[in-house]
């Protein structure tokens, strides 16, 4: 696979998980559960402007060069961490629809991170390092859509704490 068929192939990835959190957003009734599929859709936008600019770059100059991407969601270890601190903690109820919508979610999150590390590990290494970063914000994405399963499943609550708040990154 070329770099620009790889880009083509995770803008398609991103568009879909944008659907699944934008179906949440407007599908919650939970004001926590709404914060939570609007932080993640935002975030997945970030992710379709970023590459549809290195798709533009590609085009214009024949190669393309990674430059920095950020996330709001922390990494995979520190939502760990928090879930541990959150036990016996909550804030709001949320319903059956948004539960599935979430592992609609993690289903596609899966998918789009095994994606992104296929490329990583495929593609020269001067290319390979665009999706390197993306491995590292999708498995952050696994891991708080994950958690809020976890408490939403177990507790029927999202997870939504001082201890970690999804904005607060």
């Amino acid at each position: 696979m070329t770099i620009g068929e790889a880009i083509r192939v995770a803008l398609q990835f991103e568009g879909r998980i944008i659907e699944i959190y934008r179906e949440g957003m407007d599908q919650s009734q939970d004001p926590v559960g709404k914060k939570t599929f609007k932080t993640l859709s935002e975030e997945e936008m970030g992710h379709v402007r970023y590459l549809k600019e290195k798709l533009d770059e590609l085009e214009k100059t024949g190669h393309v060069v990674p430059t920095k991407i950020s996330s709001v969601i922390p990494p995979a270890d520190k939502i760990d961490a928090a879930k541990k601190a959150f036990q016996g903690k909550a804030s709001s109820r949320a319903a059956t629809t948004e539960i599935d919508l979430l592992m609609r979610a993690l289903k596609l999150e899966v998918e789009t991170s095994s994606f992104y590390q296929t490329m990583a590990n495929e593609l020269p290494p001067e290319e390979a390092a665009l999706f390197e970063r993306f491995v590292e914000i999708e498995k952050g994405h696994q891991a708080i859509v994950q958690a809020e399963i976890d408490f939403v499943s177990k507790m029927g609550f999202w997870f939504d704490v001082p201890e970690f708040r999804l904005e607060a990154g």
